[in-house]
């Protein structure tokens, strides 16, 4: 599937252009924001949620339950780890590519993207503003260290040696599609500084956006800036 551009500005493109006539001419002039999504990713292996179809909320566990409840920790960073396995081996696409292309040929004011995947950074994007956070990064929830997410995805391996359930599928936040017995007596470990709980360093579903991203967004999006949105047709 290749990234499909779509036009998004205060004047509609004139009558008789093709779908990309109106994105290279703004190319031309750069100073363009692209606006990205999972579609961009979806070459990547990272699926989306399908077209017209919401994501499904997280289990009431996840959000203030998994600082608070052993067993939502347990069934939240189970369904992680083992989605991690395949989240963490994406690379970067053609799409991805082609957005750090045009950053460094100057021809884009920024780039923003709902995904938590990290892949605009590895593709060579330097001033990509991730909305939701980044799934290869943990924050501790007690005492704000920041860290790897390899690193704790490593010493999940080793707490729970022989852990292989098969997942009935993975999603697009990262996790895998797991039963509680699947799940069983997965053992979380604890931050390495302090011995505080844990979680990915992404936006829950129904939580804010960190001011950091907020932000940013806000200043390139505001006024009239041309933007291009990235995703499946």
């Amino acid at each position: 599937m290749r990234p499909t551009l779509s036009w998004t500005s205060a004047e509609e493109p004139p009558p008789g252009t093709t779908d990309l006539e109106p994105v290279v001419e703004a190319l031309r002039g750069g100073g363009v924001l692209v606006l990205s999504g999972a579609g961009i990713s979806t070459e990547s292996g990272i699926p989306t949620t399908g077209r017209g179809r919401e994501p499904e909320p997280p289990h009431p566990d996840d959000v203030p339950g998994l600082h608070r409840r052993r067993r939502g920790r347990r069934r939240y960073w189970a369904r992680s780890h083992l989605g991690w396995r395949t989240f963490g081996r994406a690379r970067p696409n053609a799409g991805h590519r082609a957005v750090a292309a045009f950053e460094r040929r100057g021809l884009l004011s920024g780039v923003i993207t709902q995904n938590v995947d990290g892949l605009h950074q590895a593709a060579g994007s330097e001033g990509a503003v991730d909305l939701h956070g980044r799934l290869d990064r943990v924050i501790c929830l007690s005492c704000g260290d920041l860290s790897a997410r390899r690193e704790l995805a490593r010493r999940l391996e080793e707490a729970n040696e022989g852990f292989a359930p098969v997942a009935a599928a993975m999603n697009p936040d990262g996790d895998a599609d797991l039963t509680d017995e699947q799940v069983g007596d997965f053992t979380v470990v604890p931050c390495v500084v302090c011995g505080g709980v844990l979680k990915p360093d992404v936006v829950f579903f129904g939580r804010p956006c960190p001011r950091s991203g907020s932000s940013g967004a806000a200043h390139w999006s505001a006024g009239r800036t041309p933007c291009s949105s990235w995703g499946p047709r």
